[in-house]
């Protein structure tokens, strides 16, 4: 049981990741590290994306390279079975892989769980979790919040991992969880300095630790962890630098935080904690009352929530790392429900209560999940650029490269040009358009993974297609330049119609396609919305439950409910 359950936990990750597979932009700093960390290993720095696009503030390369290391075996392994075909695959697998280790984090604290609470609560705090949207859908991505995501979750464990009738943890446990969330804070992400200061000042009140102890491990823990910092990735942005406390700085000193936006005081309670857990939160809310285990591990993350509302600008992933130890809240409420006597209607309610709470949270997930497949169409719309434009064939290539090499020895001669030069603009970018997408020019995944490196350094030098970025480039400018030869842009035909004479939407196959618009692949919808079918409504009318085919459907025109689409993107190609 203990395996399945942790098979399903991981399973849920993997699901998320193969059905939205593209990035938004908030993930892209630590993907296109990990892209180029095995495209170039990191010796060869000066082709690191980083340099080009370095964001507001630097951040840490740490656990980009790590991911990027485990990955390799991984995507080895995947290639000896014909599974690696383009780069695209190398970021399912990573993705896979980042997923895959945050789930051994809560595998393992679901087994600290199973050790404090019982078999019982860690099996229904796996069915809440799984049952979520945001953790499963999030723990697969490349933000700094999930790469610090698995020591949070394995100090969480330690703290718990211990005997019912035990009445504290031991000191070791404390000062490991306490060295965690130290790293952490330190490389990965500041505020969670907020969890750790009520959880430090709880062990202390609680004489788990000692201070001279807590000071001590904190010392060490911090230095290490800033020399660690310090030494990596001053050497990948080739200057001296401490990401988290630039981003501190950046972000509260400066105060431009605010300038992404401010909410008021109690958002995070009202609206992120009840989008984050679902049904889990009124659940969890009864936890904390019945149970002095449970108020002990939620006392810190409470506070810690109470501490970060106090900075104006929020965003829910914030406080995610929080979710498990609500989640163990609401499984410890769950098991109270389902050990009543069935017999007696007090415990059939709150049987059917808590199995109505999982089918809440599973429908709210589908909803979820299918409005973040159609929201990235940055990604779909360069994955139909890239089926749509294909590289000459492998053995034309190779010809071609050697005419072209020799070629263009011969000063002054403009031979061998790319095929095709592709404006991609900054909707598409933040929608999808990754490194990883770019896969008809070098670094190919077999010439950098899989054969000599120089060989990938010469096919640099002549790009088949130029993906190309470069922002605030106005339509008159594209327009004139003779390079670019299509377009992934927001403007529509109408907005273009005084340019449609020089360019057009494509027009590609689209069998199999269930997103294109009229058969017409060049054009990207996007999620707008959720719609009732007034039409659907009003004919369901009489039918009985059963009757009911497709209650949620992909669009307006199928189910009761369906995603309302709006067109975002256009691929145009030169006329």
């Amino acid at each position: 049981m203990s395996f399945a359950l942790d098979a399903l936990i991981c399973a849920a990750g993997w699901t998320h990741v193969l059905l939205a597979p593209y990035t938004k932009v908030e993930e892209s700093f630590n993907l296109h590290a990990v892209h180029d960390t095995l495209m170039y290993g990191v010796a060869n720095l000066d082709k690191y994306d980083h340099f080009t696009f370095p964001g507001a503030v630097p951040r840490t390369f740490i656990g980009s390279v790590l991911l990027a290391w485990i990955s390799n075996p991984v995507i080895h392994a995947a290639n000896s079975f014909g599974l690696v075909s383009s780069k695209f695959d190398l970021q399912i697998i990573v993705r896979l892989v980042l997923s895959s280790l945050n789930a051994f984090g809560l595998c393992f604290l679901r087994r600290a769980i199973s050790r404090r609470f019982g078999r019982p609560t860690s099996f229904l705090f796996t069915l809440i979790t799984v049952s979520q949207f945001h953790l499963p859908f999030w723990m697969g991505r490349t933000l700094p919040n999930m790469f610090a995501m698995l020591p949070v979750n394995i100090s969480s464990a330690f703290l718990l991992s211990r005997s019912p009738s035990s009445t504290k943890p031991s000191s070791t446990s404390v000062y490991t969880a306490i060295a965690l969330l130290t790293f952490s804070a330190v490389v990965f992400r500041a505020e969670l300095a907020l969890l750790l200061a009520p959880l430090t000042l709880q062990a202390l009140v609680s004489r788990h630790v000692s201070l001279s102890g807590t000071i001590q491990v904190g010392l060490v823990a911090g230095i290490f962890s800033i020399v660690l910092t310090g030494g990596v990735d001053s050497y990948f942005w080739k200057t001296l630098v401490w990401p988290e406390f630039s981003s501190i700085y950046f972000n509260v000193v400066e105060g431009k935080s605010s300038e992404w936006g401010t909410s008021p005081l109690w958002t995070y309670f009202s609206s992120f904690l009840p989008k984050l857990l679902l049904t889990a939160l009124p659940l969890s809310i009864f936890g904390f009352a019945m149970d002095s285990r449970v108020r002990e591990a939620l006392y810190p993350h409470i506070g810690f929530i109470g501490i970060i509302s106090l900075l104006g600008h929020k965003e829910w992933r914030f406080i995610i790392y929080s979710v498990p130890v609500f989640n163990l809240a609401a499984a410890r409420t769950g098991r109270w429900m389902l050990s009543q006597r069935k017999s007696s209607l007090f415990g059939r309610l709150l049987f059917l209560g808590f199995c109505s709470s999982l089918v809440l949270n599973m429908l709210g997930t589908w909803m979820f999940t299918l409005s973040a497949m159609a929201n990235y169409p940055g990604g779909e719309a360069l994955k139909r650029f890239n089926d749509a434009y294909p590289p000459p064939p492998v053995g034309g290539k190779c010809i071609l490269f050697f005419l072209c090499f020799w070629l263009r020895q011969i000063p002054d001669l403009d031979f061998c040009a790319p095929a095709h030069h592709v404006h991609i603009s900054n909707l598409a970018a933040q929608t999808g358009a990754s490194l990883f997408l770019q896969v008809h020019t070098p670094p190919f995944a077999s010439t950098s993974l899989f054969s000599s490196a120089s060989l990938t350094d010469q096919l640099s030098m002549y790009p088949w297609t130029v993906y190309d970025k470069t922002e605030n480039l106005t339509l008159d400018e594209l327009s004139a330049s003779r390079d670019v030869t299509h377009l992934i842009s927001e403007w529509s035909p109408f907005e273009m119609r005084s340019r449609m004479r020089i360019w057009r939407v494509a027009e590609v196959d689209s069998a199999g396609d269930t997103h294109a618009n009229a058969g017409n692949r060049g054009v990207i919808s996007g999620f707008a919305g959720w719609k009732v079918n007034e039409r659907a409504l009003q004919s369901a009318k009489g039918l009985r439950l059963g009757e009911f085919v497709g209650l949620i459907g992909e669009n307006g025109t199928r189910g009761i409910v369906g995603i309302q689409e709006e067109s975002l993107l256009w691929i145009y190609v030169r006329r």
